[in-house]
């Protein structure tokens, strides 16, 4: 590693960010000035393809090489990755940590593992080297698939409304791919250079960067939070109802404005938080739920936002397993939750993967991060597969799901030069 010889194993708490850090980082660190200085992005330009890369508002994370892979059986995802984790600690591994990617279907294989080697550091947002800007793309003649295209997703939409209307459903979210390559290239896509191009357009949100499989990796940087541990503290934060970005300062404020009073949009919002709540209520001894959402943004999207907080009622409760009861939430499938997932299949015409799913980290005492795997794309040799979608309610309107869906896209195509 470039700022550190040894290798670093603790992940850090977010009020102690330098707390494990061996001595060589600490001197690189104090004779810069100040500890975050060049401690996050040092992470960010070392990671390489078949590396894990995870960065989040509490830490920075590289894991490289595998000591161990989380294995696919018929036990609950949680049990395995404590299996995982109990037996790399009986191995030697004095604080192990897995971390990569779990499904939009929870009965599929994950993309789970302990690192060899994980270094940790404060958040991007702590390295004022974060806002140098990243390199630019590369110019490439893409060729993008629209998958379905915009006329058949706008179909798939209406129809989906036309069913809430007879009262089948409350709210499904449908999605569509874009299938980008270089057709005319031999040359793989850069994913190192579009991680940092995506971690300092977005360094406020969730970054990530895991191998999925041979050759391909699963890259994103998702705005939303599916749930946190550390201790007995749990906060989820979950984000539904949005409305695109724009240049113009004036128009960006209305549009918030706008998004704030939307009657659509804080119903679909609404219906989000309480299923949160629910999910989480029969693990926490006390909740706090706001009454009304907040705003967060992104380069792309406004997005309506809720804080859930809450105290562990059983200190034995991991965050990976808060996470699988809570995934699918109705922001990234809908309502009820089994009829949504047979609107899916019926409506999409690919198999999501690991869009949707979850990415993040979890330790042997149960702490973690999980974020909901959204703004992603999956990269395999010379082409890209993006993914985006959208909330339909019953007072959805096609042409505005499927604008709301380019724009989502807007935050990759930025990443490679491409443009829709």
């Amino acid at each position: 590693m470039s700022t550190a010889p040894d290798v670093a194993t603790h992940v850090p708490a977010p009020a102690a960010p330098t707390r494990g850090m061996d001595p060589a980082r600490r001197t690189v660190e104090a004779e810069q000035g100040h500890p975050a200085v060049g401690a996050a992005t040092a992470l960010l330009a070392d990671y390489a393809p078949g590396a894990r890369f995870l960065g989040t508002p509490t830490r920075t994370l590289l894991g490289q090489g595998v000591h161990s892979e989380v294995p696919h059986d018929e036990r609950p995802l949680a049990a395995r990755v404590a299996h995982t984790l109990a037996a790399a600690q009986d191995a030697g591994v004095e604080t192990p940590v897995v971390i990569g990617a779990v499904p939009f279907d929870q009965g599929a294989p994950a993309a789970l593992a302990v690192p060899v080697a994980l270094h940790a550091a404060p958040p991007l947002t702590a390295d004022p080297l974060i806002a140098l800007p990243a390199q630019a793309p590369a110019a490439a003649d893409w060729r993008i698939r629209q998958v379905p295209a915009p006329e058949h997703y706008g179909a798939a939409v209406a129809a989906a409304v036309d069913r809430m209307w007879r009262g089948e459903f409350s709210k499904v979210v449908l999605a569509r791919t874009l299938e980008l390559d270089t057709p005319d290239s031999a040359e793989p896509v850069d994913v190192a250079a579009m991680l940092q191009r995506l971690a300092r357009r977005d360094p406020t949100g969730y970054t990530f960067a895991l191998p999925t499989g041979a050759e391909r990796t699963l890259i994103g940087a998702s705005p939303e939070l599916l749930v946190s541990r550390r201790g007995r503290q749990v906060v989820a934060n979950p984000l539904a109802g949005s409305i695109p970005r724009s240049d113009d300062l004036a128009e960006d404020v209305r549009r918030a404005a706008a998004l704030l009073r939307s009657s659509k949009d804080l119903h679909e919002h609404a219906v989000v938080v309480d299923a949160v709540h629910q999910a989480l209520a029969p693990y926490c001894a006390d909740m706090t739920v706001p009454a009304t959402p907040t705003l967060i943004r992104t380069a792309a999207m406004w997005h309506l936002s809720t804080t859930v907080t809450g105290t562990l009622a059983r200190p034995g409760t991991s965050a990976l397993e808060l996470a699988c009861a809570l995934h699918p939430t109705p922001a990234v499938c809908g309502t009820p939750t089994a009829t949504a997932r047979e609107v899916i299949r019926e409506s999409e015409p690919f198999d999501r993967g690991f869009f949707t799913g979850m990415v993040g980290w979890g330790d042997a005492s149960g702490d973690g991060e999980w974020v909901v795997t959204i703004r992603c794309a999956e990269a395999e040799r010379n082409s890209l597969r993006l993914y985006a979608g959208a909330g339909v309610v019953a007072a959805s309107e096609p042409e505005a799901e499927t604008a709301e869906t380019a724009a989502k896209f807007r935050t990759f195509l930025a990443a490679v030069g491409a443009e829709l």
